[in-house]
């Protein structure tokens, strides 16, 4: 079953944890595309979930929000019901079991409603660290994470994100499905943010422009735009020829040009430089997200994505 739109847009869709970071610029675009979005939230009695997608261009007429608890699988159903596509964004943080729960229940709820298309968020962290990776090769989307690597540095997010991308692509085959699943799997995601507070990623962002030292030397491998994941989400929908994963990421970077990068465009703030390279496994690169770019997507240069991002800080006085 392809898409609706055919490339253009319109239709009905349901994205799973509408009211979040990601969430948030995926329903605004999709409604300025023309679709009709079924978003889910964890709690429609929160302003701050569901007053910022209300106040969205084309909200009144083609937006409906629905409450959601990922491990109540009657929950997933009424927010799927009639939708041609589903994206799945909504994820438990750094909850293993839940986290493939929810995954389960959405593609459970996608298959029983006839759903012709899911795109499944995951992440680059479902990617590395990966031991066993040809070494000088630029990580690529055949690349997964090593599971017993991940347990022994205690990482529950990437091994959330892992296990539960392997569970869904498990379900597809075993069932056997006509539904086509596609994965998008973006790096750090940065950005101005929709949502009234920001949520994880900008977290670290700020304690990193604020002098704190994280340690993710085990699996940076660079950041994106969040402007662009959501344009990427809409591209692996639109594109019936999308298969597949796909890494999405500005440029393939190791921690310390991140860092260096930062400290150069604000020398004002407190960014730690990072003095030792602990990242030689990798490979440096630019548009390394070719399944992405073949369809057209583009991403947004670093500079523009941090700039940004910063004032988005400043305006809701957090720098």
């Amino acid at each position: 079953m392809a898409p609706d739109g055919d490339g253009g847009g319109g239709g009905f869709v349901c994205v799973t944890g509408g009211s979040g970071f990601i969430g948030s610029w995926l329903v605004r675009l999709l409604l300025g595309r023309g679709y009709t979005v079924h978003a889910t939230v964890k709690n429609l009695h929160d302003e701050g979930e569901t007053k910022h997608l209300q106040a969205m261009d084309g909200a009144g007429a083609r937006l409906r929000l629905f409450q959601m608890d990922l491990l109540d699988p009657a929950s997933v159903r009424p927010a799927v019901e009639g939708a041609r596509g589903v994206f799945h964004l909504a994820s438990p943080n750094e909850l293993v079991e839940p986290a493939v729960k929810g995954t389960l229940s959405v593609l459970h709820a996608a298959r029983d409603c006839g759903v012709g298309r899911v795109v499944l968020v995951s992440s680059q962290t479902a990617m590395v660290p990966n031991p066993s990776w040809p070494a000088g090769k630029v990580i690529d989307e055949d690349s997964w994470a090593d599971i017993e690597l991940i347990r022994k540095h205690k990482l529950w997010y990437n091994l959330s994100k892992t296990v539960a991308e392997k569970a869904a692509w498990d379900f597809v085959q075993k069932e056997g499905l006509q539904m086509q699943l596609v994965v998008l799997n973006p790096a750090l995601v940065l950005g101005p943010t929709l949502t009234p507070s920001i949520t994880a990623s900008l977290k670290v962002f700020l304690q990193i422009m604020q002098g704190k030292r994280f340690d993710m030397d085990e699996y940076f491998i660079g950041c994106v735009d969040v402007r662009d994941v959501a344009q990427s989400l809409v591209a692996l929908y639109e594109n019936p020829s999308a298969e597949g994963r796909h890494l999405c990421l500005e440029s393939a970077e190791r921690m310390v040009d991140f860092t260096n990068k930062l400290a150069d465009l604000y020398p004002a703030l407190p960014v730690e430089r990072i003095q030792e390279d602990r990242q030689g496994w990798v490979v440096r690169a630019k548009n390394p997200s070719k399944k992405l770019i073949n369809l057209g997507v583009r991403f947004t240069p670093f500079d523009k994505t941090i700039t940004d991002t910063m004032d988005c800080f400043k305006s809701k006085g957090l720098i």
